[in-house]
């Protein structure tokens, strides 16, 4: 801590990092620096990828449960233990969210993927598809067990009932089905006949994602793992556990302050 500022980074590869800046007692913001590497071009991809995370979290300011934007001259060019320091045009500000990943949460609300699909729901009405709800890491339980969502950088934003966002949107709902069904079989020591069911229940990969897996994918693991040597592990809880407990539920999914 330096003069009442403290900087923790998070996060940091060869797009950038993420930190978290407070100063002077203020609430504390998540910052991502988009500098980018060492490699040709590495900058240039990260505030294209901050670009999008910007625009969704715009169109996204109104609802509960995901980040809002923060607009901070001091938080922004708040000093950095890493280098370069940063520059505006390479910062993003975003409100800090008290909780765990959901691969790290050691309780969750029995309604919990009840309250995840209805907040899925909230951005699709506003046209926003996240694209990435596969990693659990993108997933918060705050405090009082309510799921929040982070990392927009590959968020799109579409006119809602258009094919794109129809295709995107249940590959979202698919992916909270996947996760749901996980946490509730346990071990697998539930059958799956008595596994509850959410909105991706029976949603079946999508074209779009078919096409991402077998041409796209490889494409994009070559780009970011082989030349931009970028690998966050993509981490998950171990099916050996341990499992969060279950407690009571939050209740209707409606009564979630915005």
């Amino acid at each position: 801590m330096n003069g009442g500022q403290a900087t923790l980074i998070l996060k940091e590869d060869a797009l950038g990092r993420v930190e978290r800046v407070a100063v002077d007692g203020r609430p504390a913001c998540a910052r991502r620096v988009a500098c980018g590497g060492r490699i040709l071009g590495s900058g240039v991809v990260a505030r294209l990828l901050m670009a999008r995370e910007r625009r969704a979290l715009r169109a996204l300011a109104a609802v509960a449960g995901v980040p809002k934007l923060v607009d901070d001259a001091s938080l922004a060019g708040a000093p950095s233990p890493a280098r370069p320091l940063p520059r505006a045009r390479d910062v993003l500000l975003r409100s800090w969210i008290d909780g765990e990943p959901l691969h790290r949460a050691e309780s969750l609300p029995e309604d919990f993927f009840d309250h995840l699909d209805a907040l899925v729901l909230r951005l699709h009405e506003r046209g926003v598809c996240h694209n990435d709800l596969h990693k659990e890491q993108n997933i918060l339980v705050d405090r009082a067990g309510y799921p929040w969502l982070v990392d927009f950088q590959l968020a799109s934003c579409h006119a809602p009932g258009t094919r794109l966002w129809s295709s995107r949107a249940r590959e979202d709902l698919r992916h909270v089905e996947k996760h749901r069904r996980r946490y509730a079989r346990r071990d697998a020591l539930v059958p799956r006949s008595a596994l509850p069911r959410g909105l991706g229940h029976g949603l079946q990969r999508s074209l779009l994602a078919w096409l991402w897996r077998r041409g796209g994918k490889p494409v994009y693991e070559f780009v970011t793992r082989r030349i931009l040597r970028t690998r966050d592990g993509e981490p998950r809880r171990a099916t050996s556990g341990p499992w969060p407990t279950w407690t009571p539920p939050l209740g209707p999914t409606s009564a979630r302050a915005t």
